[in-house]
This record gives structure tokens, sequence and C-alpha cells, in this order.
């Protein structure tokens, strides 16, 4: 329904606040004192109720005032509104995850997503069955943007700093590690930058670079290595590790479980790299969304109660 905006040119809703007082009260001082507002006022606002509405409203007998036919319309009509207005206004809605039927659009990388939702959808499930996560592929380059555009709800992301609309809720941190495949590479002891340099490497760019800030501290070193393949995908990783003689650097979230499916050697990057914070990113709009602060919420309780964040941050500090 369209409204009409000039039909309420005329209407103050402290006089239908104090329509409903009259009503009840039915005395122009008993209003008054409801309302902590003097008997004048409220004179006031029954004398313009009355030009609003075309009608008397309130007829004196004896010590009270009964309300006309008119006016008993009107307050039948007037407060189921005036509650539903005031719930809108002043009543935040509650969420009961155990009840709750809603769609959260998260984004994240793929390293993230099999890093992460393995422990959260099981969690999630058995407190929270309605609420559906759905996926998408993002990057820390472009995380920023679709929340802005309503594109994504929130992001589990890398991106640090952003626009000043951007809520933050640090989930942990962690370092990067070094992988490779045993029956490819035989490397006896602590892995070595110059061993390091000597074999080839694969590389997740978002952007289609084929370098990333370990080059940039290689170079400081007067070192380079050399990136045979580069990769939008964590995923295409571990297959071509287990073929191939090369080096992959991933985050050390990975690095545990990729190592007991593939039989993966995990050792610390030979360069100082320091560890990235991941993050919950949302739109400031939604921090009065019921699912979406719930759902905050759970994710980061339920990291720190299983310990999976202090985890990897274990892992980091044992490798470094």
């Amino acid at each position: 329904m369209t409204i009409k905006e000039n039909d309420f040119r005329k209407i103050d809703l402290n006089l239908l606040i104090a329509f409903a007082v009259l009503f009840r009260e039915q005395s122009v001082s008993g209003a008054a004192d409801k309302l902590h507002l003097g008997q004048p006022a409220v004179s006031g606002a029954l004398s313009r109720l009355r030009d609003m509405f075309d009608d008397p409203l309130f007829i004196r007998s004896g010590h009270r005032m009964q309300p006309t036919a008119r006016a008993i319309s009107l307050h039948t009509e007037l407060m189921p509104l005036l509650e539903q207005l005031q719930s809108a206004l002043f009543q935040q809605a509650e969420f009961h995850p155990a009840q709750a039927q809603v769609t959260v659009t998260l984004g994240m990388t793929d390293w993230v997503e099999m890093w992460l939702m393995p422990v959260l959808i099981p969690a999630l499930s058995a407190v929270a069955p309605g609420v559906r996560l759905n996926v998408v592929a993002s990057d820390p380059f472009s995380d920023a943007e679709r929340l802005e555009a309503g594109e994504l709800d929130m992001a589990v992301s890398v991106a640090p700093g952003g626009p000043r609309w951007l809520e933050r809720e640090p989930l942990t941190t962690m370092g990067l590690t070094t992988l490779w495949h045993p029956a490819q590479l035989k490397i006896d002891g602590a892995l070595a930058v110059n061993t390091f340099c000597d074999h080839p490497h694969l590389l997740v760019s978002y952007r289609e670079a084929n370098s990333s800030q370990i080059d940039t501290l290689l170079a400081k070193q007067g070192l380079a290595r050399y990136v045979s393949y580069t990769t939008p995908h964590f995923a295409a990783l571990p297959g071509l590790l287990a073929t191939q003689p090369v080096f992959a650097t991933v985050p050390a979230g990975l690095a545990q479980g990729w190592c007991h499916t593939w039989g993966f050697v995990a050792a610390a990057v030979p360069v100082e790299v320091p560890p990235f914070e991941l993050s919950l990113l949302w739109h400031q709009r939604h921090n009065s969304d019921p699912a979406l602060m719930w759902l905050r919420e759970f994710i980061r309780s339920r990291m720190a109660q299983t310990g999976y964040a202090t985890d990897c941050a274990s892992m980091t500090a044992a490798m470094a």
C-alpha cells in the first residue's frame, strides 16, 4: 500500500497517545497525571483532537467523560496500531535459534571454508537447524565492496582496515606453513632458505599475481624463488603437491589436516613472515539484525570453546 503523505499533515503522534490515555482515564485531570502534563495542555490536546476528527469524542457525564461512538470506533482501530508501533520502535526483536528459519550469506575463500566449516556446521545444526549458511566465494580485496552492496551479509576474511562502517570481530591470528610431499622432495632436517629457493613453488593468488610478500622478503636477502604455478584455489594444491617436487605455503590452519590426509611434511617458512588476523566482517547497518548478531557471537564463542583458534596460533608459534 502506498502511503499518502498529505493525509498525515495534521497528525501528531502525541495527540493519539493523549487520546488513548483520555479514553482509558475518562478524565482530563487523570490523563494529565498519567502523561505528566498540566491540565491546560491536555485540554488543548483534546481540543485539537476534536478538530482533527470533527467529533466531540468525550462527553462529560457526572465526574467522568464518556466516549462517543466515534471515539469508541477510533480506539478499537488505533490501539492495535499504537501497540505495533511501540513494539517496532522500542522493543528489539528476539532471536530464538532453535525456531529460526533464516539464510545468511557468508563470503570466504576456499581455505577458510575447508578449515572452519567442518567445525562450525555440526555445532550450528545442533542448536539452530533452521539457520542456513549460503557460502559464496570471495577474497580480501572485494569483501568490503560486496558487504556494502549487500551481496554478502558477513565475510570471514583476512582483509585489513576498511571503511568506517566496517565492523570487525577478530577470530584468530595465524601464520603460514610450507608443505611438501616426502615422496617428491627428500629434505633432511629443518627447511633452509636455500633449499626453499632451490625448488619450484605453487602460489595462490586472488589477482593473478605471480609473487607475494614472501618474494619481497626473499628479495631483501638477495634471494628469489621460482613460482611454477598460480591458482585462486587452495583446493587445487594437495593433488599437485602429491605428484610434483614442489613447495606450497599455506595458512597454518590447513597444515594439520592436510598432513594427516595427504601425508605432507610441514615446516616453518624460512623467512620471517608476519602472522595475519582472520576476522568476521559485516556492515554497521546490520548491528541491529538479531540473526546476524547471534551468528557472530556463535562463531566467536564456538571457536573459543573448542580451542580451535588457539590451536592454530599454537601451531604457528611452534613452527616459528
